[in-house]
Parts: C-alpha cells; sequence; structure tokens
C-alpha cells in the first residue's frame, strides 16, 4: 500500500482482540475453557492467501498509475495507517496522495511477502518494499526523497464477504555498516595496545630490576656478615 509498513504492535493487539474469545478463562472455577474457535480449511486459507496477495502485488500500478478508486476499494473506511516518518493517516489521507499524484516513484518492488491467516475473518501481510527514485509532495510544493527500502505489515479484515486493509504501518530498513562496530568486537586498542600490556618500562627498567650495583657480593663478602678469622 502507499506508505505501508511495519506497525506490529497494532497487528498484535488486533489479533489478541480478535483470538480472545478463543482462550482459556483461568480466572472462572467454573469455566474449564472458552468457545473453540472456528477452523481455517485449508482450501479456505489458500484462497485467503491468494485474494490478499493479489491486492497486495496491485500496489505498485495503483501507485504508478495514481489509481484512487483502487485505494477507495482497498481500505477500509476507518482504516488507519502509521507512515515511516512516524505520521499517521486514514484512508481519506491515501486518496489523496494519489487523485494529487503526491506519491511517485521510478519503481516500487515488493518481497519477501508473507500472509498470515489468523481466523476466516482477518489476516496480516508482511513485506518489504523496494522504493527507487521516490518522491513524496507535500502540500506546501516540497519535494521528499523517499528512496529506499522499508518493512511493513497491514492487517486486513473481512468486511460483508469482502477484504478490507483496516491498518498497516511501515519503517525504513536501516543498513548495516560496512563493517562490525568497535564496540561488539575487540579493537587493537584493547588487545595489544601499550597501555594494556606491560610496557618496557615496567618489565625490564633497571629502576623496577635488580641492579648490578646493588647485587649479592655485599651480602657474602662484606666483613660485616662473614666470620672473622
Amino acid at each position: 500500500m502507499t506508505r505501508k509498513g511495519f506497525w506490529v504492535v497494532l497487528s498484535l493487539v488486533f489479533s489478541l482482540v480478535l483470538l480472545s474469545g478463543c482462550q482459556k478463562d483461568a480466572d472462572d472455577a467454573n469455566r474449564a475453557a472458552a468457545t473453540p474457535c472456528p477452523t481455517v480449511e485449508p482450501a479456505n486459507t489458500a484462497a485467503i492467501e491468494t485474494e490478499l496477495l493479489r491486492i497486495e502485488n496491485d500496489w505498485p500500478r495503483v501507485i504508478k498509475e495514481h489509481d484512487a478508486e483502487a485505494v477507495k476499494r482497498a481500505e477500509a473506511d476507518d482504516g488507519f495507517f502509521v507512515y515511516p516518518d512516524g505520521s499517521v493517516g486514514t484512508k481519506a489521507t491515501d486518496v489523496q496522495d494519489m487523485q494529487s499524484g503526491a506519491l511517485s516513484a521510478d519503481s516500487w518492488e515488493l518481497s519477501e511477502l508473507r500472509v498470515t491467516v489468523l481466523s476466516a475473518d482477518a489476516a496480516t501481510v508482511s513485506g518489504r518494499s523496494i522504493v527507487k527514485n521516490g518522491k513524496y509532495k507535500t502540500p506546501d510544493g516540497k519535494s521528499t526523497d523517499i528512496s529506499g527500502q522499508y518493512r511493513f505489515i497491514d492487517t486486513f479484515a473481512r468486511r460483508n464477504g469482502e477484504w478490507k486493509l483496516v491498518a498497516g504501518a511501515s519503517v525504513p530498513v536501516r543498513s548495516p555498516g560496512p563493517s562490525a562496530s568497535p564496540v561488539l568486537t575487540p579493537t587493537p586498542t584493547t588487545v595489544a595496545s601499550p597501555t594494556t600490556r606491560p610496557s618496557p618500562a615496567a618489565s625490564a627498567s633497571p629502576a623496577t630490576r635488580p641492579s648490578p650495583r646493588i647485587a649479592p657480593p655485599r651480602v657474602t663478602v662484606s666483613p660485616v656478615m662473614r666470620p672473622t678469622p
């Protein structure tokens, strides 16, 4: 979806609400278990996955063609979305972006898509977005570069027989540095630095080891220390 992504907290809370009726109630001694969860047949699961992947894989076309009508069909009227910069929006926000052409990109690729079916009427889709030469134009006319990679998660609910996007969020993927951080791996200053191993001044200096001028001869030769004739 437009500026989609990774809002794990929202998805988790939504999932827990949906499944709360299927959990055991430990506080009620007179109740052995809650109402059993409705199972989803494998065939239905496959159908759900196919439909949600179809919706997700259509987003690059929607963005390229600025298809506002597709956004209206896919998103729920009460949809709530968190964008990579931390701002939030609604279906109206996304429709306006499409209609105004505020969002554009030379290429918008999706990969690593994964559908998690929670029930017959709820599911999530997570994945990665790769945006090349992406631009977002703000209402004041300024253009922001949104090129890069993002992790996202979308939450879908079936309403009146149709799957609707009810929540979504994304975060940018931060590329690691070219090498491991010195904080995580030993550096020469902590392994072989003269400041951490004995220095010549401490191990071989005349001030710290016996000097020839104070050697034992004054103990074994001194007339004071050996018997007199």
